[in-house]
């Protein structure tokens, strides 16, 4: 009965076990002061151009960032193609004076959602995106990371 039980744990186990399709890269910001000149690259793969893909801006700071918000310009290369597309987003951070990420002690990190539909890819292969941020103030204080977290939709 032992046996039997340990079994069917295992094939349980086994059988929940699914791949996540996923990528997420954070960059640090040095100093915790991110000047507009300081625009970070980051490279993935995208191999699977039927499927559908949520994409995530990540920022963390400190609990002393000044700002409700994130304005960001990200500029996105295609595989093979030697131009660049740019968009401007103003990414939400707090609302009625509180922040609308996770935090713990004076850490606040933020996973917000770029576009409300799923977006695809219409080339496999190696893209960039360079993220620049367009806010006033600059260097931007108390910013700590910034990056991208690209996960396939689920139906």
């Amino acid at each position: 009965m032992t046996r039997i039980l340990a079994t069917c744990l295992l094939v349980a186990t086994i059988a929940s076990c699914r791949q996540i399709d996923l990528f997420e890269r954070h960059v640090p910001i040095p100093g915790h002061a991110w000047s507009s000149e300081y625009r970070p690259e980051i490279r993935f793969e995208i191999k699977d151009t039927a499927a559908d893909y949520r994409l995530f801006l990540f920022f963390r700071h400190t609990d002393a960032y000044g700002y409700n918000n994130l304005w960001v310009n990200l500029t996105s290369r295609q595989p093979g193609e030697s131009d660049s597309t740019v968009q401007r987003f103003e990414v939400p951070l707090a609302t009625n004076e509180e922040w609308t990420g996770t935090g713990m002690d004076d850490v606040v990190e933020h996973r917000v959602l770029l576009y409300r539909r799923p977006v695809r890819f219409r080339r496999a292969g190696s893209y960039s995106v360079r993220i620049e941020h367009l806010m006033r103030e600059d260097p931007l204080r108390h910013a700590m990371n910034v990056g991208l977290r690209i996960e396939k939709s689920r139906p």
